[in-house]
């Protein structure tokens, strides 16, 4: 008998996808965005916000500073960048 082999493709694998603002544009191809979430306390239950940034591949540049996006995790790119830029939302 032989085994059977399981291949994912790309479409139906689960991707994390964030929406949050470009913080720094300086680098080419590379933005940081700011992603804020809130969330109640677990105790005290009063809302707090957290912030992370993440180092999201952008190939043809097309962001700036102040332009709201979201991100879609992908492949390694580097060893700080393991996300894209989807699609631009508000520029």
């Amino acid at each position: 008998m032989t085994p059977e082999v399981h291949i994912q493709s790309e479409e139906h694998r689960y991707k994390k996808e964030r929406v949050g603002v470009v913080v720094k544009d300086k680098m080419n191809k590379t933005r940081v965005v700011e992603v804020t979430r809130s969330y109640p306390h677990p105790l005290y239950q009063k809302v707090v916000r957290a912030r992370k940034c993440y180092k999201v591949h952008d190939e043809k540049n097309e962001t700036k500073a102040g332009d709201k996006v979201r991100i879609v995790e992908t492949r390694p790119i580097s060893k700080d960048k393991c996300w894209r830029v989807a699609e631009i939302l508000k520029k």
